[in-house]
């Protein structure tokens, strides 16, 4: 079976059926390891220069091993040709987001239909700040920012490293985005710790970060405002701390003509981190399911890039 095959099988898996709870999967795996590795680390005082190297120890060691293991299973089963095809497919399907993406985003827009409360509930299952006190709007905004930052690290980076290296290199990508997911904060907590998994994880999207933004934009032409997009992405891509992670969110307020950012309060503290986007419009409830379209839309061009480049190979 081709290589091409097996991806649009995996894509296509991912996008009907997610991640479902009920099956293993390798980030919670990843989690507990770096949560087992973070509590040996807290046993020791904290010093600036230990807490950095263990941090690059930790990530060092968890990037050779998540590159290692499904390396080794493909190597050990590839004498069992079924078997290896099917477990190369399903690691592909697992190491995709887009499904889970779209569920978790169209659970927000059902909410929505139900009561704010509902969808503020539903919401803060899928962003990091508080959604007791969020407006409508704020829900909806939060919403389309998470399907359009995860549209690069979800979708777009772990196809480009899948791409580039097979199932080992989309899991090697996997576990950097789930150690700058836990332990790469700008606190007090983790600014040690967390120092070189944040690090490693801008480096490692420095490219899929700008692809997705410019999939986004290509995927959307004689469906959305393109030149608009455009205009957004080069003035506002740059507007987040992190070096990546507003490229898609830019394109995406673009392309619909959209405000996001603005008001947001973590932990009962009210954070304004500024606007992405020209306000060419109000945002309404249907620019999540245009958010998922856009990111889906993005994930099937890329394939078909990669198919074609296969296919003159």
């Amino acid at each position: 079976m081709s290589n091409s095959l097996k991806f649009v099988i995996a894509v296509i898996l991912d996008l009907i059926f997610g991640d479902p709870y009920s099956l293993p999967h390798p980030v919670r795996a990843m989690g507990a390891l770096i949560n087992f590795e973070e509590r040996i680390v807290r046993k020791f005082k904290e010093g600036d220069f230990l807490y950095r190297f263990a941090g690059l120890i930790i990530a060092l060691f968890n990037i050779s091993l998540a590159y290692l293991i499904p390396f080794g299973i493909l190597h050990i089963t590839k004498d069992y040709k079924y078997l290896n095809i099917f477990l190369e497919i399903f690691m592909m399907y697992q190491i995709l987001a887009a499904g889970t993406l779209g569920f978790e985003a169209k659970k927000v827009y059902n909410a929505l239909e139900k009561s704010l409360e509902s969808a503020r509930k539903q919401v803060s299952f899928i962003v990091g700040r508080d959604t007791d006190s969020m407006t409508e709007e704020e829900v909806i905004k939060a919403t389309i920012e998470t399907v359009a930052e995860n549209a690069a690290d979800g979708v777009i980076a772990p196809l480009f490293y899948m791409f580039l290296l097979g199932v080992p290199g989309g899991m090697m990508y996997k576990m950097v985005n789930t150690m700058d997911s836990m332990l790469g904060y700008n606190n007090d907590k983790y600014k040690n710790l967390g120092y070189f998994p944040a690090k490693i994880d801008d480096l490692f999207n420095l490219i899929p970060s700008r692809l997705a933004a410019l999939l986004m934009l290509l995927s959307s032409l004689f469906k959305y405002d393109v030149a608009n997009g455009w205009k957004v992405f080069k003035r506002d891509r740059y507007k987040h701390k992190s070096p990546n992670s507003c490229q898609s969110e830019s394109a995406t307020a673009g392309l619909l003509g959209i405000e996001l950012g603005g008001r947001r309060v973590y932990k009962g503290v009210e954070v304004n981190s500024g606007t992405i986007g020209i306000k060419k419009r109000g945002i309404d409830r249907d620019d999540i399911k245009r958010a998922v379209l856009i990111m889906v839309r993005s994930e099937i061009l890329f394939l078909g890039i990669y198919i074609f480049i296969r296919s003159l190979i």
